[in-house]
């Protein structure tokens, strides 16, 4: 049994969701997003909540009950206070700026990175050694932010690189005469 598909999606004020058929789809104040549930599962109202149950017993269906219901709990929460990533920058001379529909890299490369950035995503730069993603679709911010965070990654001996907001880089330790 899913411990996450027991639990319904509850709707916060100013989001309204659309079951139709396989179809969800939700409205809020930041956006739209949609969802296609596949053929096992079967969604309803119940009370200003969403739920999620399988068709059967199989394990096909009791697989994709959990997946489902947290779909619909991430486009419930994109529409209504949307998603973050943060991205720092450590190294002498890496820097990033936004420059219109483009995201400018500078990243010890002999050249400058311009990545263009994706429709739905805002990237902003606070700081050039701050890189922050927002969008409503969790699943195309981390996206984003692993390809930014690709171009160059972080090191284990002087931890330059791209890494995320919080994370621990592993360092470890030099030659030795």
């Amino acid at each position: 049994m899913s411990r996450i598909g027991k639990k319904s999606v509850p709707v916060p004020a100013g989001v309204t969701v659309n079951l139709a058929g396989t179809n969800v789809s939700v409205k809020g104040p930041k956006g739209e997003l949609s969802f296609v549930l596949t053929d096992q599962v079967i969604a309803k109202m119940d009370a200003g909540a969403v739920k999620v149950d399988p068709k059967d017993k199989s394990k096909l269906a009791r697989s994709a009950w959990g997946m489902s219901r947290t779909m619909i709990a991430n486009m419930v929460k994109g529409v209504s206070t949307g998603y973050t990533k943060s991205l720092e920058i450590t190294g002498v001379g890496y820097r990033a700026a936004v420059q219109g529909k483009t995201l400018q890299l500078a990243l010890g490369y002999s050249h400058d990175i311009n990545y263009p950035i994706p429709e739905g995503i805002e990237i902003k730069t606070p700081k050039p050694t701050e890189i922050t993603i927002s969008g409503i679709d969790k699943q195309k911010v981390g996206q984003v932010a692993a390809e930014i965070r690709d171009f160059r990654g972080p090191e284990p001996y002087k931890g330059k690189g791209v890494k995320y907001a919080g994370e621990y880089i592993f360092r470890k330790e030099g030659k030795k005469k």
